[in-house]
């Protein structure tokens, strides 16, 4: 569950330490009404991030879900049910990550090009089941614990901490323990962050323009990927 080792495969954490780009990265979506009000914040400052979604909340509310890919976000899979799949059998990986893939097609017209698993939970097989469903295993390098902070102030100094340039940032607009989860702090914090970084030079990426960039870097004799 390290969201950073290599053990069990490969998998994308961002860009290497130092760069001056950063990925917004928001999981447990669609979640009515604050996926959409973080795309009105997003909309504001003009970034594009990337939304690794639940495929039961897509069903529940795809116009939602067709929003998010219509405003330029990237729509990630995130699993239909969300499950630690460390613990799931290999059909139900495979089940967990097809019947996402299927949910998202249908609300914006397309499958998800990129994985990420519940709680950062894998094994050899989770990420073979990924790559066989065409999907690029996206972790994090920096997260936000919005999950367990009280507000955007703490949530933007615990980021302050472990961002150094180039890291995919895990944060919700979110949970897994229902629809409607509150998550105005996540909103703020977001906000903040995007104008912070950005009057420091930084460049916020989706994460297919961050593996983009890895791409090229790799081919100039760099890594993406930690060491």
């Amino acid at each position: 569950m390290s969201p950073v080792s290599q053990l069990y495969g490969q998998t994308f954490t961002g860009l290497p330490p130092g760069s001056r780009k950063l990925a917004l990265t928001f999981d447990d979506g669609p979640n009515d009404p604050w996926t959409p009000r973080l795309m009105e914040v997003l909309a504001r400052l003009g970034v594009s991030a990337t939304f690794f979604v639940i495929g039961s909340y897509v069903r529940r509310r795809p116009e939602i879900a067709k929003a998010v890919a219509d405003a330029g976000h990237e729509i990630g899979n995130h699993t239909f049910s969300h499950p630690n799949l460390i613990f799931a059998s290999p059909a139900a990986v495979q089940r967990e990550i097809s019947d996402c893939q299927l949910a998202i097609a249908d609300a914006i017209g397309r499958q998800a090009q990129l994985f990420r698993p519940p709680f950062g939970g894998r094994r050899p097989d989770v990420l073979r089941a990924a790559a066989a469903a065409g999907l690029k295993t996206i972790m994090w390098r920096a997260s936000s614990h919005d999950w367990s902070l009280p507000d955007a102030a703490a949530i933007l100094g615990k980021l302050r901490k472990q961002i150094r340039g180039g890291e995919a940032i895990l944060m919700h607009d979110g949970s897994h323990l229902g629809f409607g989860w509150d998550r105005s702090a996540t909103i703020a914090a977001a906000g903040e962050l995007v104008r912070r970084y950005r009057d420091q030079g930084y460049e916020f990426l989706t994460v297919g323009e961050m593996l983009r960039s890895s791409c090229a870097d790799t081919s100039a004799g760099q890594t993406s990927l930690p060491r």
